[in-house]
């Protein structure tokens, strides 16, 4: 993706901040005949993730005025143009899917049972007013995390592509979701410690897609989160 420079906008510089430990939840202890291969698969994603991270430019964080959801488009978007939107097709995608909706052409998921990756509970997802919310989708790399850190500078159909770009995209648990709001790797990863590797991971590889940057600590974060998680 080539795009012109735009101006340049006004950073804070950011002192180095610690980060956050989360509640650590250890690794299966069923690892038997399979440990050797997911190691050497772990490490190669690791070498490939530490790769594209230092590609990704190291800058302050940019003020968060003029910032607005609506900016990377109003609500869920069809991308693929499949007929179904990005959290439906979310949703099918992450979870094992009991029910759909009649007349949607298995498009509208009405209950399913979902794997959360950020705390490994199994989840019953049931949709209408009141239940929906137990499961979320969230953005891997927040809306308004990218908005400090380049995402200003994108065009209008470039921040709608990424708020519905499947990459960027989990179901979750709902409120381990809400207790992440708008935070970096610096600073929140997931309760589950067996999927910090794939978590910052996927960050990295968002922020490198769309050209966005890091602050010092989240960089030196996500390099020891890969480091010491995904070997």
């Amino acid at each position: 993706m080539i795009r012109s420079e735009a101006p340049p906008i006004e950073i804070y510089s950011e002192a180095p901040t610690p980060i956050a430990t989360p509640a650590e939840s250890a690794r299966p202890s069923s690892a038997t005949a399979s440990t050797a291969q997911d190691a050497e698969n772990l490490g190669e994603e690791s070498t490939g993730a530490l790769e594209l991270l230092a590609e990704v430019p190291v800058k302050g964080r940019a003020p968060k005025t003029g910032y607005d959801r609506d900016l990377f488009g109003s609500g869920w978007g069809d991308p693929d143009r499949n007929g179904c939107d990005a959290r439906n097709d979310i949703l099918a995608r992450d979870l094992v899917v009991h029910s759909f909706q009649d007349g949607t052409g298995d498009c509208v998921v009405l209950t399913g049972t979902l794997n959360d990756p950020y705390t490994g509970k199994s989840i019953q997802f049931q949709r209408g007013q009141g239940t929906s919310n137990a499961v979320q989708i969230d953005h891997v790399v927040a809306l308004s995390d990218a908005w400090q850190k380049g995402a200003q500078q994108l065009s209008a159909v470039e921040r709608q592509e990424f708020a519905n770009d499947p990459l960027n995209l989990l179901a979750v648990d709902g409120p381990t979701n809400a207790s992440k709001g708008d935070s970096d790797a610096a600073t929140w990863l997931p309760p589950e410690r067996g999927y910090w590797c794939d978590y910052v991971t996927r960050q990295v590889e968002v922020k490198h897609k769309y050209g966005l940057w890091m602050t010092g600590a989240e960089h030196a974060a996500s390099e020891r989160t890969l480091s010491e998680n995904c070997t």
